[in-house]
């Protein structure tokens, strides 16, 4: 007379693996499996492994960084210089086809462009050594306004903030018009240089957005001040 074993109820166990995944994605076979095995399941890991590949949990799952929720703040124009900075960062590429990146740092009062940053690469500790280059010669700012991409919430960049007293201000998720003062000089910046010349060297790039930079600051008007450059508005 034949008997069967009674097919054991994987359902604790592979509701177990869901939460674990979904907590941890990056944990591999033996770190889930002794992980379950501190939680109280007393499976071994062959049967672990039939679930995991049955169930295609042993495929590794990429995890998505969560962003904090955002407060919905209308955008307030400040009263002074420094009170508030915009900042961002475009792509371009040179003729050879090298990607470089460009930090634009922005004053939303008198909306000077402050400094235009070029390098092949602005992670966030780029980004700090930029801002800290920028303040050495002018005040730093109550707050600075940015979106969410990962150079600006990086931990490197709000510890930089913190440690000079700076607020950094994130604007909603995918609202780039929640930061429109910076975006709108991106436009120009690109209309009038990027889009407008090829660039054979970062130096070419450098030498032609500083010449720019000082151009749009001291010779080109202004309409929201009253038709004048940043540099004479009061």
């Amino acid at each position: 007379m034949f008997t069967f074993d009674k097919v054991k109820d994987d359902s604790s166990l592979i509701e177990a693996l869901h939460e674990l995944i979904a907590n941890h994605p990056s944990l591999g076979f033996w770190k889930r499996y002794y992980r379950l095995r501190r939680q109280g399941f007393t499976c071994n890991h062959k049967r672990l492994y039939r679930v995991d590949t049955l169930r295609k949990l042993n495929v590794r799952r990429r995890a998505k960084r969560r962003l904090p929720q955002r407060i919905k703040e209308p955008l307030i124009l400040p009263v002074a210089l420094n009170e508030s900075w915009s900042m961002d960062l475009l792509s371009d590429s040179l003729v050879e086809g090298r990607r470089f990146r460009i930090l634009n740092v922005f004053d939303d009062y008198n909306r000077e462009s402050l400094a235009i940053e070029i390098d092949t690469s602005l992670p966030a500790l780029s980004v700090s050594r930029g801002l800290e280059r920028l303040m050495q010669g002018r005040e730093k700012p109550k707050r600075i306004r940015v979106d969410n991409r990962p150079e600006f919430i990086s931990e490197k960049l709000h510890t930089f903030c913190k440690s000079y007293g700076i607020e950094l201000k994130f604007i909603q998720p995918e609202k780039p018009v929640k930061n429109a003062l910076v975006e709108r000089n991106n436009g120009s910046l690109k209309k009038e240089l990027l889009d407008a010349y090829l660039f054979f060297s970062l130096e070419e790039v450098s030498q032609m957005s500083g010449e720019w930079r000082l151009d749009y600051n001291s010779a080109r008007p202004y309409q929201a001040p009253g038709f004048v450059p940043p540099l004479e508005y009061p």
